[in-house]
């Protein structure tokens, strides 16, 4: 919750629809995720489902009783409080504003969990198959040089050559082909040896062109509808959530740990997309920014799709000096309260578990870029 604001007055409402309106308000002044929710309402021995509370807060009708006192407890009111939301609720439902008892039925109707996520799931598309995905490695055949045969076959000719018949000198006759044979063997495993060393350091060295370079980071890709794994630019950090926890934060985690949730683009207008999370626990979802943007640092955060009060749109808009490659893309919230900002990597920015959330595009761009891999 927000120090210093008072908590929405339920009294002021006069339709269902400004009910409702001021649960959501009650919602933004929570400052809690959906996530957050339904746990704090388990721990008050509640059932609060994520997928049941967006759709109570999109619909125009007024909540069972039971769900309102899930939902208006885990917001962390006091209980004289929530005896104001339920006397309001109460009344509001008495005063056959929608049909007397026909009222009450549909306030009664609980939504199915769910509906909101359709829409992000049917959104995602095939991958395009032109879009530019990361630098390969080069192949280690091309730069282990010739094959391990070749310098066997200079040692058999040296061999050779030492007096000039093909024996060494002082050897007895009959050994020259066994000798041959031994310095060929050996000198093939020395090769394979030094090509094996050079695969691994190669490997190690994330392709680094001599001993001594810093590693070669992929390549900067551009955005495109499809499944993506999102890396933080110039670095070996990707986007993810924490496993375990409730709270949709989004952190960067080194990419070989970067499959929880899993991500995907889909356009939602000309030069607009959404960032679609599919968590293995609560489902599909959308990144997204809290309170409409309206608190400058808001979390980046992945919860479901679909709720009016966050920011679910982004611009990809791609940085770099005029003329020149293009460095990275900003993640720009569309209709943000707070202008001018970019999902940005807060805290130390070297330290994997660093948050993301919403703060001013910086000119330098420092932890604002991104890259938006393809993920097979």
């Amino acid at each position: 919750m927000t120090p210093g604001r008072h908590t929405p007055d339920p009294r002021e409402a006069r339709t269902p629809a400004e009910f409702l309106a001021r649960l959501q308000a009650l919602k933004d002044w929570s400052g809690l995720t959906y996530r957050e929710l339904s746990s704090r309402a388990e721990a008050h021995g509640d059932v609060l489902p994520r997928s049941t509370v967006a759709n109570m807060l999109a619909r125009a009708t007024l909540p069972r009783e039971e769900l309102l006192t899930a939902f208006v407890r885990a917001c962390g009111v006091t209980p004289a409080e929530l005896e104001e939301w339920r006397t309001v609720r109460g009344e509001l439902a008495g005063r056959g504003a929608y049909g007397g008892d026909a009222a009450d039925a549909d306030a009664g109707a609980e939504p199915p969990d769910g509906d909101e996520s359709a829409g992000a799931e049917s959104a995602r598309a095939p991958a395009d198959p032109g879009a530019a995905g990361p630098t390969a490695v080069p192949d280690p055949a091309e730069t282990a040089g010739p094959p391990p045969a070749w310098p066997g076959h200079e040692a058999e000719a040296a061999v050779a050559s030492q007096d000039g018949s093909g024996t060494p000198s002082g050897a007895p006759p009959g050994t020259s082909s066994r000798i041959r044979r031994a310095l060929v063997a050996a000198v093939a495993v020395a090769g394979l040896v030094l090509a094996g060393a050079s695969v691994v350091a190669l490997l190690r060295d994330g392709g680094a062109g001599r001993a001594g370079q810093p590693p070669r980071t992929p390549a900067v890709s551009a955005p495109a509808v499809g499944d993506v794994r999102i890396r933080v630019t110039g670095t070996d950090f990707c986007l993810a959530e924490r496993r375990g926890t409730r709270t949709g934060q989004v952190h960067q985690v080194p990419c070989a740990e970067s499959d929880f949730p899993l991500y995907s683009l889909a356009t939602v207008g000309t030069g607009r997309w959404r960032i679609v999370s599919d968590h293995p626990d609560f489902g599909p979802g959308c990144s997204g920014i809290p309170s409409g943007g309206r608190i400058p640092d808001s979390a980046y955060e992945d919860s479901e799709c679909g709720d009016p009060s966050r920011v679910e749109a982004f611009a990809l808009e791609p940085y770099g000096a005029p003329g020149g490659p293009v460095r990275g893309y900003r993640i720009v919230p569309v209709g943000s309260a707070t202008p001018g900002t970019c999902v940005t990597v807060v805290g130390d920015r070297k330290a994997a578990w660093a948050k993301l959330a919403q703060a001013p595009c910086t000119p330098d761009a420092a932890g604002q870029l991104f890259s938006f891999e393809r993920r097979d």
